[in-house]
């Protein structure tokens, strides 16, 4: 059987910090979490290899690739030095907004094995409410294994186990009724069971006036389900978060201000990533660019798109401008690129000044 954990939600928002379009539903009920997520519920292992590592398991640099359990354990074997931890991308968006001191739930499906105990336990360490799903019928937890090469670009190898069973039947309404925004991951489309949760939490969301967020999460998923991706964000996304390479996919081009014209013709609020570019903020008369800030060194690209998000509905929940979300996104950004792993080392809080 799967696992469900208890809801331990960290202290409320301040109702003073939030304008009245965020804090508070079309129906008047004041939100318990900021960000709900909803996601494919994974334990990172992550590696540093050498670009003849990749050559020699066929592994196409830069991609994330859906695996199944014989692929899993050969992977693993020829790694070594790996590191291990709960993450997930939407998970570590939640974490993210979390340690902003942003309040943050996560609906997202486990067994009831090891990894599946440690992922709950480290989502609830840092204040998310973990929703951990239904019966999990005897299917492993979920993993992805992180090849990280010296130019610290990742590869990710995907094992889904049991979070790709992910359905209607998975979702806690109550919850998604409760967050200012509803954020998902666009890995799930890979599955249909998936993509009816994604479409029923957008309705219950809608219904209860809440705002429905997708993370475009991968060119390579992009190119697989690009008709559902463009039907959600026609349909039923309010914002959007996606990278240049993910945004020319959606739209099959090959120039970025044609991409951005078609977007704003779908989509009301977008905000688009272009690495050490920073990022463009596009709405319906409008678009905002945002520098990005500089670090160091860039040791691990993993989580950089998922902490930008965080970092971007932060400020969102909490009435800041457009502009102040970009960059509130940018500072979460550079914290975890600075460092091997996709969560925040430090408390993002302490970085974000006045938001």
């Amino acid at each position: 059987p799967g696992v469900t954990l208890p809801i331990v939600p960290t202290s409320p928002p301040d109702p003073s910090s939030s304008t009245d379009t965020t804090g508070e539903s079309r129906t008047g009920r004041p939100a318990r979490f900021d960000v709900v997520g909803i996601g494919n519920a994974l334990v990172d292992v992550i590696a540093h290899a050498r670009d003849d590592f990749l050559s020699q398991h066929e592994l196409v640099k830069g991609s994330m690739t859906l695996i199944e359990t014989e692929r899993a354990v050969e992977l693993y074997s020829a790694l070594t030095g790996a590191v291990e931890m709960s993450g997930g991308s939407a998970a570590n968006t939640v974490v993210g907004v979390a340690s902003f001191g942003g309040t943050a739930a996560y609906i997202g499906k486990v067994d009831d094995d090891d990894l599946g105990q440690v992922f709950g336990h480290d989502m609830r360490a840092v204040g998310v409410g973990f929703v951990g799903g239904g019966n999990a019928q005897e299917i492993p937890t979920g993993r992805c294994i992180i090849v990280v090469t010296p130019d610290a670009e990742r590869t990710m190898n995907t094992y889904l186990g049991v979070s790709s069973t992910l359905s209607v039947a998975d979702l806690d309404e109550s919850v998604i009724a409760d967050g200012q925004v509803r954020y998902m991951e666009g890995y799930l489309l890979d599955r249909d069971d998936a993509k009816a949760a994604f479409r029923r939490a957008a309705e219950v969301a809608h219904d209860n006036g809440r705002t429905v967020s997708l993370t475009l999460s991968d060119s390579f998923c992009v190119d697989r389900h690009r008709e559902d991706f463009r039907g959600l964000v026609h349909d039923r996304v309010d914002l959007l978060f996606g990278n240049e390479d993910e945004l020319l996919s959606l739209y099959e081009l090959e120039s970025f201000d044609d991409a951005v014209a078609a977007l704003r013709a779908e989509c009301s609020l977008a905000a688009i990533t272009r690495g050490s570019h920073g990022c463009v903020i596009i709405t319906g008369d409008e678009l905002l660019t945002v520098p990005a800030v500089p670090v160091d060194r860039v040791v691990d690209t993993t989580g950089a798109g998922d902490l930008f998000a965080a970092g971007f509905m932060h400020g969102f929940t909490n009435g800041a401008d457009l502009a102040e979300c970009g960059r509130l996104g940018s500072v979460a950004a550079a914290e975890v690129i600075s460092h091997v792993g996709p969560r925040p080392l430090v408390e993002l809080r302490t970085l974000r000044g006045d938001v």
